[in-house]
């Protein structure tokens, strides 16, 4: 059950590795305007700052599922094992209220809601009972 936890919050850190990217470092690029409802450049750079921002919350998000797997791994003892598994929980607990977040915004952003909170959401129970 520890892998299985391992690998599925691992999946979650991954995405969120993408948010930040697609967040702080491509919000501008035209490619990445569909993905986030942005309908203009201009609409991009005035919002940049906001995803700037929502991107790093993504990656600590996302180092903090990191260093949680890490520790879960049992390598430096009970202590560690027990500050690993609620740091997972911790963190894909609020990848998935975030996922069900974005779902109050409206009906369109089912799919991304959906990619933000099951990953998340299956990595928080199996680590639950790892």
């Amino acid at each position: 059950m520890v892998l299985a936890a391992q690998i599925v919050a691992g999946i979650a850190a991954a995405l969120h590795v993408m948010f930040f990217v697609f967040e702080s470092v491509l919000w501008t690029k035209p490619s990445i305007f569909p993905r986030f409802g942005v309908a203009s450049q201009e609409q991009a750079d005035t919002t940049k700052a906001m995803a700037y921002n929502q991107g790093f919350y993504n990656l600590f998000l996302a180092i903090g599922t990191v260093i949680g797997i890490a520790l879960l791994g049992g390598a430096g003892g009970a202590d560690l094992v027990i500050a690993g598994k609620a740091m997972m929980l911790l963190t894909t607990g609020s990848m998935a209220l975030a996922g069900i977040v974005l779902l109050t915004t409206g009906r369109h952003y089912l799919r991304a809601a959906a990619i933000q909170f099951i990953p998340a959401a299956a990595g928080f129970v199996l680590t639950l009972f790892a």
